[in-house]
């Protein structure tokens, strides 16, 4: 079964989303929650869907700004309690009350967040390809990126970091691809989600994550070493690390297959339905 409709989660806000759910109609499936990174949408997740929709109910919402949701405007108030109160909303629309939550790049950033500050929530999280808890040197960057954005565009910010983004093995299609789709996001929404979300500081909320935590990241990741996001990763505690090889940050593009199996197993051990309780003999 798929699902897309949109669901009126603030004044301000229609938050489109897409609901896939291939368990055994006879079941009462877990729900995930997937959050995307920056210039992106519910669609990111392409390749993940099929493997975690045969277990699971798979939420993918828009967030604020992005996708088929409102596009924000410039001097909108980002902040990172407004977009963990806009996906709750969406949950409490569905009538899930706990899930499992997985965040991609800027995603990850706000899952660790919402993980931190609705730890009644979320049974477990899964973070791909994702910054550290402090991007140092972001926000002194900010105005130049703000004058590209209004000057070229969002397809061409995206273009210009593609490679460290895709890193060397992705197929040129698939950069294309990558970039087109980037690139339909409103520049008004860029504007003021650059200088507040994109460079949002969560040192202060790892040590408040309480649940089992998977942090995924690549061997030369260009968002941190191995060694960088292992010191931070270990601020979450019973956190573990899984390293891929390669050397993307978009992790859950081009590593889809090997991360979503990861994230399944990581799943299956902390909290997820077991084999026999899939088949319903639980």
């Amino acid at each position: 079964m798929v699902k897309m409709a949109s669901y009126r989660v603030s004044p301000d806000l229609d938050m489109h989303y897409r609901v896939d759910d291939f368990t055994d109609p006879w079941l009462q499936p877990q729900t995930i929650l997937m959050l995307h990174g920056n210039a992106e949408s519910g669609l990111a997740w392409y390749a993940w869907v099929p493997k975690l929709a045969r277990h699971y109910r798979v939420v993918r919402p828009d967030m604020r700004g992005f996708g088929a949701s409102a596009a924000m405007p410039s001097d909108y108030p980002w902040s990172l309690d407004r977009l963990v109160e806009d996906f709750c909303a969406l949950l409490d629309h569905l009538g899930v009350e706990r899930f499992h939550l997985v965040g991609a790049k800027i995603g990850g950033t706000i899952a660790r967040a919402f993980a931190a500050r609705r730890t009644e929530r979320v049974i477990t999280l899964t973070v791909v390809g994702t910054p550290p808890p402090l991007r140092v040197g972001a926000a002194e960057r900010v105005p130049e990126l703000i004058r590209d954005f209004e000057t070229h565009g969002v397809e061409y910010w995206a273009r210009q970091n593609m490679g460290s983004r895709l890193g060397s093995a992705f197929p040129p299609k698939g950069v294309e691809w990558w970039a087109n789709f980037m690139g339909r996001t409103a520049v008004s929404t860029q504007l003021g989600f650059m200088g507040t979300i994109a460079c949002a500081d969560i040192r202060a909320d790892l040590p408040k994550i309480a649940c089992p935590t998977l942090v995924i990241t690549t061997e030369q990741s260009g968002l941190g070493t191995v060694e960088e996001t292992r010191a931070w990763q270990q601020q979450i505690a019973g956190s573990e690390l899984l390293v891929l090889p390669g050397n993307s940050y978009h992790v859950a593009a081009t590593h889809a297959d090997s991360a979503a199996e990861a994230t399944l197993d990581f799943i299956a051990r902390h909290g997820g339905p077991t084999k026999k309780e899939e088949r319903g003999n639980g």
